[in-house]
């Protein structure tokens, strides 16, 4: 019987790695897109490589295999880019516009889309999918609206197999340290000072397994084409417990220099997401609670 397979596109960034690892444990015939080809230990090990701009729709014909399965990846994070003065500043929506033009005709099984919880605006805590997204507040927020809103279209008109996961923040090894709880583990770990708000803001904290096992259950999913999903832990934590649990869990440190600044005035203070509808079209339930996940990253 053949392998199913499966295209991860941006599959040597942080999210990309841990569902292809995921994908050859499971059997799957694995192939990644990304603008580099990753070199020796970093090479996921029965994973075929491709290296390839999305951006460019004439790139896409280098593609000769063929997919059951297409999870684009690509992207994830760069919101923390300056969109507006970039040459690139639609690569988002640009690049998926492409990837979905050059696969509605390809008969593939499942097109899962990695949308953002920004999409969300200023709508209010729990963010629920039924909710109208409208003006997001960052330039990465509309360009993944957009991207939601064009697949939907095509579900619509063309019937095409497109799910859309919403993340939330999603943590775990081997992300960068650019984001919170990586930058406090790694800032311990150097002794270097550690510069963060009075963390009043609210938000939700996915370990990285669990997105990845929702994933694969909305591969398998029959009846969920055209739906939108909010994937993260379904519980808000301030940022500031982040932290002092974070610390805890280095006892032996006892001298962590730690500088406050100011609130940045432009982001929401509460945003976490309602995953009952995940819960119930996926049957699927986060199982790494916060302590737990960081218990393992450390």
């Amino acid at each position: 019987m053949d392998k199913k397979r499966l295209l991860v596109v941006g599959g040597t960034g942080f999210l990309g790695k841990h569902i292809l690892k995921k994908g050859v444990q499971l059997g799957f015939k694995s192939h990644s897109i990304s603008l580099k080809i990753p070199k020796g230990k970093l090479k996921i090990k029965g994973v075929k490589y491709l290296s390839l701009d999305i951006r460019n729709n004439k790139n896409l014909n280098t593609i000769k295999d063929k997919f059951e399965y297409v999870v684009n990846v690509s992207g994830y994070g760069g919101f923390n880019k300056n969109y507006r003065d970039s040459k690139n500043s639609d690569a988002q929506f640009t690049g998926l516009k492409n990837l979905a033009a050059f696969f509605l005709n390809k008969k593939i099984k499942k097109f899962i889309q990695i949308g953002s919880s920004l999409e969300y605006g200023k709508n209010k805590s729990p963010n629920k999918e039924n909710m109208i997204s409208n003006n997001p507040l960052t330039e990465y927020g509309k360009l993944k609206l957009n991207s939601t809103i064009y697949l939907k279209l095509l579900y619509k008109f063309f019937n095409f197999p497109t799910v859309t996961f919403r993340l939330y923040q999603v943590y775990g090894p081997e992300q960068k340290n650019n984001r919170l709880i990586g930058y406090i583990i790694n800032s311990i770990k150097k002794n270097k000072r550690i510069h963060v708000s009075k963390g009043e803001q609210i938000r939700d904290f996915l370990y990285v397994s669990d997105f990845v096992d929702a994933i694969f259950l909305a591969l398998k999913k029959k009846n969920i084409d055209g739906e939108i999903f909010n994937i993260g832990y379904g519980k808000g934590y301030k940022v500031k417990e982040v932290i002092d649990n974070i610390l805890k869990l280095f006892p032996n440190k006892k001298t962590i220099s730690i500088s406050l600044s100011k609130d940045n005035k432009k982001e929401l203070k509460i945003l976490y997401p309602n995953i009952n509808k995940a819960k119930r079209y996926l049957n699927w339930q986060p199982k790494i609670s916060l302590i737990e996940g960081l218990k393992r990253l450390i």
